[in-house]
């Protein structure tokens, strides 16, 4: 029985697949170009609008990892309805969802959301699953203008209050947490993943000046600037989409993960350490 990987090539699929196969489990990735790889299995062409496609392809899986891709919410929502729609024609052993940062922490999810969609439709089914919660990524800070920022100026320059505290994971600590979840059949829903205390922006800088070897200091933007900063990298509707959440969290105290449905209480996973994160990719 093989694991059936979503957006293997990209930057929550690909650690989960190097995961897997780390561990000598088959795997079957899957991204929208079909194609040989370097290491591991060549990918398979999966196109999310189709379900019978998703059907032949998650039947008979012992595990099948989800996330959705970025794009218009329309699309999403489209795409969350093949999933569910393959998820119960299929019936793969366990199913592990990623929010992708979505909904948690007083950012409540719309009900009829492409998120929400997944998730209900595997709480409404019989297949074992579970349900992956981060709240923002690690990789969010490797955008050329806040990476650049630390190291060339020792500026972290981010769109969040300096007090504001926030349960950073990395995708590494994703693929660790789904390699677990695929083996625990035992745990099941929301498992949040991320760093416990949750820390501030000046306390992520620090990580960042003693990993480079120089004073950095914390400041904050506002979400429109930030905005505007990531426009040209990922066009002007998904970086309007991105100020949005940044201001969101602006009207919350912190961005924490519970620790009673954290990935350290159920899994006894700890999630890097941003210095930790940071030395693993050898930056």
């Amino acid at each position: 029985m093989t694991y059936v990987i979503h957006g293997a090539t990209g930057a929550q699929g690909a650690p989960v697949v190097s995961a897997l196969a780390a561990s000598g489990r088959p795997v079957v990735p899957l991204a929208r170009r079909a194609g040989a790889a370097a290491q591991g299995p060549a990918t398979v062409a999966a196109e999310y609008s189709s379900a019978q496609q998703l059907t032949d392809l998650y039947r008979g899986a012992a595990g099948v990892f989800v996330h959705l891709p970025l794009g218009a919410e329309a699309d999403r929502v489209r795409y969350a309805h093949n999933i569910v729609a393959a998820i119960r024609e299929a019936s793969p052993a366990r199913v592990v969802f990623s929010t992708s940062g979505s909904g948690g922490g007083g950012l409540p999810e719309p009900a009829d959301s492409a998120v929400s969609t997944v998730t209900g439709g595997l709480e409404a089914g019989d297949i074992s699953y579970a349900v992956v919660r981060p709240r923002l990524f690690l990789e969010n800070l490797l955008l050329p203008q806040v990476v650049g920022a630390a190291r060339e100026e020792g500026a972290l320059r981010y769109p969040l209050r300096a007090d504001f505290p926030v349960s950073w994971a990395s995708h590494l600590d994703i693929a660790d947490v789904v390699a677990d979840l695929f083996d625990r059949p035992d745990v099941t829903g929301i498992i949040d993943v991320g760093q416990l205390p949750a820390i501030t922006g000046p306390e992520l800088a620090g990580a960042f000046g003693a990993h480079l070897g120089r004073e950095v200091s914390y400041e904050a933007i506002t979400p429109a600037a930030f905005g505007t900063s990531i426009a040209p990298l990922l066009g002007e509707g998904p970086a309007a989409g991105v100020a949005g959440l940044y201001r969101a969290l602006g009207e919350l105290t912190d961005h924490a993960i519970a620790p009673e449905r954290s990935a350290q209480k159920l899994l006894g996973r700890d999630p890097r350490s941003t210095g930790r994160w940071l030395a693993d990719l050898g930056l």
